[in-house]
């Protein structure tokens, strides 16, 4: 089967308009996701929008834009995408067979199921073994699992944490996972009143082994997107701007390679890291030791992606955004999917194509 028998309509024009974001890629960025049967996933809470990243049948890069709201923690495997929005948590669906195609699209996924949390400011969401879907649970710092009568149920909370309540006590954000099970989690600090990891952001950034509810390190500052990957626990130390390695004995973190953002967002592929980048703003993300290395290397900020080979540290691929997007949250990977598309549920499109099974 070549094509899908309905078209969607253009998602452009039932999205708002948005001030031109100016893309640019690396030359070899098209030939590298071909030669890794790979596609990229990333999201903007700014401007709303999950980006979708393959290759056309002409062998160019592809670029589709979704428009979702508040676009924050991203999963994602061939088939399914889960994503995590201002206050719902959305799963896709791919609806093409295999060798099926939709307007060059070999994927195409369509929101099937939105489960309404209220706004409890999600950031890392993953899928678990069993299939339940887990999140991160900011505003509460706690991690969840979805509920089918209340907001959330309660997974799991930090030992310090004496008080469920919508305060974003310690800025618990990212969680890792490993055989099927969440395994660590990181936060800004372990402060346990309102807002207190504000005041700790340059220091004390902390990893914490969920089952035993151990403190693995408090030497970061503040660590986002702990990923499990070749055996071994991969952070990204956003207050220096280091992709690096936590040793979960003596909890040292190991850099091993710079990229000049603020990082939040990691995916692994094939030796590779997939890292994602905001620019530095006031506030939250200022002050860090992140301005001084950027000073030391007589370096501007990125908002982008950029692609680390894993064996030498160095950034092999990459794509960089100026304009309307200056922060993204999170990034996937999509294996065996050549050139991705979905529909938005805030536009026509999710109404084509209709399909159904028998």
């Amino acid at each position: 089967m070549s094509d899908a028998s309905a078209s969607p309509a253009s998602p452009a024009a039932a999205l708002p308009k948005l001030t031109a974001a100016h893309i640019t890629c690396s030359r070899g960025l098209a030939d590298w996701l071909r030669a890794n049967q790979v596609s990229l996933a990333f999201t903007s809470y700014q401007t709303g929008r999950l980006y979708l990243v393959g290759v056309d049948d002409a062998g160019s890069l592809a670029i589709h834009e979704v428009g979702t709201g508040r676009a924050m923690g991203v999963w994602a495997d061939a088939q399914r995408l889960v994503l995590a929005t201002a206050f719902q948590v959305w799963r896709f669906e791919n609806i093409l067979a295999a060798g099926q195609t939709m307007n060059g699209a070999d994927r195409y996924y369509v929101p099937r199921v939105a489960h309404t949390t209220g706004e409890i400011d999600i950031h890392d969401v993953s899928v678990l073994g069993d299939g339940r879907i887990v999140f991160v649970n900011t505003a509460y710092s706690c991690l969840s699992l979805l509920s089918p009568v209340h907001a959330f149920r309660v997974l799991w909370k930090p030992s310090f944490i004496s008080k469920l309540a919508a305060e974003d006590r310690c800025h618990l954000n990212g969680l890792a996972v490993r055989d099927g099970e969440v395994a660590w989690v990181t936060a800004t600090s372990r402060s346990d009143v309102i807002s207190g990891w504000r005041a700790r952001r340059a220091e004390g950034g902390i990893v914490i082994d969920v089952v035993s509810g151990a403190i693995v390190t408090e030497k970061l500052s503040m660590p986002h997107s702990p990923r499990w990957y070749d055996n071994k626990l991969w952070v990204l130390n956003s207050g220096s701007g280091h992709l690096g390695t936590v040793d979960l004995s003596s909890g040292d973190f190991t850099p091993r390679a710079f990229c000049p953002g603020f990082l939040r967002g990691l995916a692994f592929h094939n030796n590779h890291a997939v890292v994602g980048l905001s620019l530095s703003r006031d506030g939250s993300f200022s002050g860090l030791a992140l301005d001084d290395e950027m000073k030391k290397r007589d370096a501007d900020g990125w908002c982008g992606v950029q692609i680390v080979n894993l064996g030498s540290g160095d950034i092999v691929q990459w794509i960089r955004i100026e304009g309307a997007v200056s922060e993204l949250y999170d990034v996937a990977v999509l294996p065996g999917v050549r050139r991705p598309m979905a529909a938005s549920f805030t536009g026509p499109e999710i109404n084509e194509p209709m399909t159904f099974e028998m």
